[in-house]
């Protein structure tokens, strides 16, 4: 067995259900070999959409995402959506083929570009092509996570592979021990009177454990955006921090005696420029990697280790202390948090009219209209915090948020790597008009890939987070804003169903295409109303 049928066949025996990829010479023989194997090939229209494909994915899934690309040109098309991956701790592995002689048209330096984006790097040889797929499918999916190039050299590929499969490794137990910091942890949970959670990417598979603390010492949960949804249902739960944060949850977060952060940065996006958290209130972070402890800003209480197995250990700890606190919780905050939790439960003035519809009108209906059982994921731009804050989702894998790297365009391949690793729920992809126009040539695979998503586009004909950015200062607006087109047509034109939508009763198209067969994904062309920017993007941009 040559070297590229037998990596194939090892990604597959490492459990890879789904290779995203566009083919070419350098990677036909592996990417065949894997679906021999009985994996199956989702093709994408671009590499970079490829790579967005498998992001969306793994994240939705939380299961190892693989990505075939060509040599050179097929690699470094990939490069935004990889970085997005890294940045975003995506257990993914990248199979790039690689020209290793610098004389050749495809040379790029792989392993400096993996270095770049923030990726590992590994290079397969034929004396050890299992051990090797073993050995980065391992790192990709240990820990946090990680997105892995893996370099496959192309004069090795058809080289005779020395070992058909990778030898037995016994690998030491970890020692057991409490983690630096617990019992000063402990300690302030039991002190507390007004703790606040704030739960990121890390914790997304702790909600049990953290929620069963909360419980505990009267903690109300807030989470950072790349986490939305983990506490969905749980009367306690203020949603988003940060920008995208209600006005309760920037109210009792400025007054908490104790900020616990669980597998998050607090990065200036989930503290507002660390305006939303009190300089008297005590901050502590856990997380699984010692180095995120204290990135962006100074905590006084550190705890490395699992977020899970640390939360379930302060929750055995208070319990041996007695009576649990009854913190924030009372009749009066529980109703309040009914009544204010959501941004779409708070009034408005719409801002409708003129063939225009309001973005906040638009995302509230279309919430009413979609099946609870959706993925929601959003691209970037102006429009993104209508979709992120005012569409409910089930759980924390039902929002998709490509927010790591704040490229527009990854939305639309993103979800549909979302609507392969969930095909049970409707997957909707929140869109701008920039970053659609940008990313069309996905509707091709999405009449392919077999779940139709739903694209709802926010169309102001303009790179909206400019227009609002410098058109207040004067400055000329002709080379962010673009002619406003009819995107329902160039969706038809794909073989997708089109709709436009410039007022709430346009959105019966919607409904009919939810009432199925759903046979092929709707894009929706929501023309909306922009006379001002968000409050989130006034937020992100101050002291820019």
């Amino acid at each position: 067995m040559d070297v590229a049928t037998a990596a194939g066949h090892a990604l597959r025996a490492q459990g890879v259900e789904h290779v995203f990829g566009v083919v070419g010479s350098g990677n036909f023989h592996v990417t065949n070999a894997l679906v021999a194997a009985g994996a199956r090939f989702v093709p994408a229209a671009h590499e970079g959409g490829a790579a967005s494909m498998a992001d969306g994915y793994a994240r939705v899934s939380g299961r190892l995402a693989v990505l075939s690309v060509h040599q050179g040109p097929g690699v470094t098309n990939a490069l935004t959506g990889l970085t997005e991956a890294a940045k975003s701790r995506t257990p993914l592995v990248v199979l790039a083929p690689e020209a290793t002689n610098p004389r050749s048209n495809f040379f790029v330096d792989l392993p400096g570009l993996a270095a770049a984006v923030g990726a590992e790097f590994r290079r397969l040889g034929a004396d050890r092509v299992a051990a090797g797929v073993a050995d980065a499918c391992r790192l990709a999916t240990e820990g946090a996570g990680r997105t892995v190039i893996l370099a496959l050299p192309l004069d090795v590929q058809a080289m005779a592979a020395l070992d058909a499969a990778p030898a037995a490794e016994k690998r030491p137990e970890p020692e057991r021990y409490p983690p630096r910091g617990l019992g000063r942890l402990v300690d302030a949970l039991d002190a507390a009177h007004r703790p606040v959670f704030i739960a990121g990417r890390g914790a997304r598979r702790a909600r049990d454990e953290i929620a069963a603390l909360a419980d505990r010492c009267g903690a109300v949960l807030a989470v950072s955006a790349a986490a939305k949804g983990l506490f969905a249902g749980d009367p306690w739960y203020l949603d988003v921090s940060g920008g995208f944060a209600t006005p309760l949850c920037a109210e009792l977060a400025a007054g908490a005696d104790l900020v616990v952060a669980w597998g998050s940065t607090l990065n200036m996006w989930t503290t507002r420029h660390g305006r939303l958290i009190p300089t008297s209130a005590v901050v502590a972070q856990v997380d699984l990697e010692p180095a995120a402890l204290g990135l962006h800003r100074p905590v006084d209480i550190e705890v490395p280790g699992d977020v899970a197995t640390v939360a379930e250990a302060c929750a055995k700890e208070l319990g041996k202390r007695g009576t649990p606190a009854a913190g924030w919780r009372t009749p009066e905050l529980r109703d309040r948090i009914a009544a204010e939790g959501r941004w779409r439960d708070l009034p408005y003035a719409d801002e409708g009219g003129d063939g225009r519809i309001d973005p906040r009108t638009l995302t509230i209906a279309l919430d009413d209209l979609l099946p609870a059982a959706r993925t929601v994921v959003v691209d970037s731009g102006n429009f993104m915090g209508y979709p992120s804050m005012f569409l409910s989702v089930p759980d924390a894998a039902g929002f998709c948020f490509t927010q790591a790297f704040q490229s527009i365009g990854l939305g639309l391949a993103s979800a549909l790597g979302a609507a392969v690793a969930r095909p049970d729920r409707l997957t909707v992809a929140a869109l701008g008009g920039g970053g659609f126009l940008m990313s069309r040539a996905q509707l091709s695979p999405a009449v392919r890939v077999g779940v139709p998503p739903l694209g709802a586009v926010c169309d102001d004909a303009a790179y909206g987070a400019e227009v609002h950015h410098f058109g207040p200062h004067g400055h000329p607006l002709d080379t962010v804003t673009f002619p406003d087109a009819d995107l329902a047509a160039v969706a038809r034109g794909f073989g997708c169903a089109g709709a436009t939508v410039r007022s709430p009763g346009d959105l019966a198209a919607v409904r009919q295409w939810l009432a199925g067969p759903r046979e092929r994904p709707l894009v929706v062309d929501a023309k909306v109303a922009s006379r001002h920017s968000s409050w989130w993007l006034e937020e992100a941009f101050r002291g820019h």
